[in-house]
């Protein structure tokens, strides 16, 4: 059995970046992030201060925006619009969740599609359905990074994906689909789950329900990616699956922590980059 180390994955990306980012630096150019914080949410701010550290590491240009909670939607969007028109920033990011009277789908529409790092906006995500080269959601782009640096093929592989979300579900389906897998995505509507994560070979866990997967459930010798990060009562993290069962039927599992999560803060940045480079060709 194989753990699949993301965060020795990430720190690698991140040196590789951070000697791009002199190069460019040296040629006039400075990728920048924004990302806009609306409420204190302590997960968010947590998300975000530690974005924010990973662009100042590596030489990315980074600007945070912390709006109040009551911020209107109109306020947002012409926050958005300032960004969208500002040279400086290649990336936009707004952190989910958004306030109750905000209507995400509407916010992320308004981010400039070249500026769409996160990959959410409707014109990415049918680039990437449609198998385009296009800005990829950080997690399950993480996630094909980790395959890739594994030697790992999804080339006729039978997958499945476990939660529909469009940040990792359904991202996750077209990407391995992109890539030749037989992909199967389940839910919490399934009838009969572990009739399709028995047949995998290569299973994608991402539903937010600590240690739902158990041994009986995965297949020997499959490829289990958990994209699940919670907190136990005891303050502990876990993913969505068991690892302490699992990781002895599996030939490849991913840690929680230290396995996709440090991946998606790699790919964000990644991300900035390509858009800096493809702004100044």
């Amino acid at each position: 059995m194989v753990i699949l180390d993301g965060k020795a994955l990430s720190n690698k990306i991140k040196e590789e970046l951070k000697k791009e980012n002199e190069i460019l630096k040296e040629q006039g150019l400075v990728p920048g992030l924004a990302v806009i914080l609306v409420g204190e949410d302590p997960a968010s701010q947590t998300y975000v201060n530690s974005k924010e550290k990973a662009c100042q590491a590596i030489g990315i240009y980074s600007q945070k925006i912390t709006l109040p909670k009551q911020t209107s939607q109109q306020e947002l969007l012409e926050t958005i619009e300032k960004l969208n028109n500002d040279e400086k920033i290649h990336g936009i990011l707004v952190q989910l969740p958004l306030p109750k009277h905000i209507d995400s789908a509407k916010v992320i529409e308004a981010i400039r599609p070249d500026k769409d790092v996160d990959g959410f906006h409707e014109y990415n995500v049918g680039k990437l359905v449609t198998g385009n080269e296009t800005f990829v959601p950080c997690t399950p782009l993480g996630v094909m990074k980790i395959l890739e640096e594994y030697g790992i093929n999804p080339t006729g592989l039978d997958a499945c994906v476990v939660g529909r979300s469009n940040i990792v579900g359904k991202p996750m389906m077209n990407l391995l689909l992109n890539a030749g897998a037989t992909v199967t995505i389940t839910h919490s509507k399934t009838k009969d789950l572990k009739a399709h994560t028995l047949q995998a070979d290569l299973l994608v866990v991402g539903i937010g329900k600590p240690n739902f997967i158990t041994a009986d459930m995965v297949k020997d010798g499959a490829i289990v990616i958990d994209v699940g990060i919670n907190r136990l009562a005891n303050g502990k993290l876990t993913g969505d699956v068991d690892f302490e069962g699992v990781s002895k039927k599996a030939s490849f599992i991913t840690p929680v922590p230290g396995g996709v999560g440090p991946m998606t803060i790699a790919m964000l940045l990644q991300n900035t980059v390509t858009s800096a480079k493809r702004t100044h060709k």
